[in-house]
């Protein structure tokens, strides 16, 4: 039986892939070391990461040419991520709470594992970006909102920068997985854009919206980024996950 799980206890076993599919679909290929190592003919394990990492992960990745070095990232997390409705956490209502349990070391630890590179069969962590992450919990019923502060070792532009967001280089693109959103990012040019009630169930809730890109003083360049965290970042994405394997021939 293949298994696509949102639930973080095998995100971090040695075999099992933490999977993004727009950003490392090739480690699927750890599929047949895994069944190698328990003994399968069928089946795998694959996991998805936290859905606090959906909106930034695959803007860094459209921007991995200019080699993020250092990243400061401040999530602003819906309550549906916690399973709650206003009507279950009437706390939540006009209340903001800034810690959510293990969120900040999730979001600074998983990208490491998406972008690792597979030697001899095993895992082996990207040690760039380095990633400083808060993480708060707003009166939002879905959608996380993140803002980014991110340092390039490469000199770039702005127009570098959004050209890359727009031309992003989609490995699903050849693949018609009808769940995967055409394109995966927009850029939204309004000062006050994304929101998350005009922009989260943007590509049915599957794609990723993008704005305020401005230079920074401090690391270089700024931006925010929104991602739908139940769809996107859960079951749509899990789906997505299990298209994936379907078409590249493990289910």
């Amino acid at each position: 039986v293949a298994v696509v799980s949102n639930n973080s206890a095998h995100r971090w076993t040695a075999d099992v892939p933490m999977l993004m599919p727009e950003v490392n679909p090739q480690h699927l290929e750890m599929i047949t070391i895994q069944r190698k190592n328990r003994g399968w003919t069928t089946g795998c394990i694959v996991t998805k990461p936290n859905c606090s990492i959906q909106c930034y992960v695959p803007l860094l990745q459209a921007w991995r040419q200019f080699e993020p070095a250092a990243v400061i990232v401040s999530t602003y997390q819906a309550i549906s991520g916690a399973g709650k409705t206003f009507a279950t956490w009437p706390e939540m209502v006009d209340n903001v709470i800034p810690y959510i349990g293990d969120e900040e070391k999730k979001s600074e630890t998983e990208p490491a594992k998406i972008w690792a590179d597979i030697q001899a069969g095993q895992f082996v962590l990207a040690d760039t970006p380095t990633i400083s992450a808060n993480c708060i919990r707003v009166p939002v019923s879905n959608g996380h909102l993140a803002a980014i502060n991110v340092r390039f070792t490469k000199p770039v532009t702005r127009s570098q920068l959004l050209e890359a967001i727009t031309q992003f280089d989609n490995p699903l693109a050849d693949l018609h997985l009808p769940s995967a959103p055409q394109p995966l990012l927009q850029y939204c040019v309004e000062d006050n854009r994304p929101q998350t009630k005009l922009d989260r169930d943007w590509q049915n809730g599957m794609g990723i919206s993008i704005g305020r890109l401005r230079a920074d003083a401090i690391l270089g360049w700024k931006c925010v980024a929104l991602a739908h965290n139940t769809i996107r970042g859960a079951a749509g994405g899990a789906v997505l996950v299990a298209e994936l394997l379907h078409a590249k021939g493990y289910l």
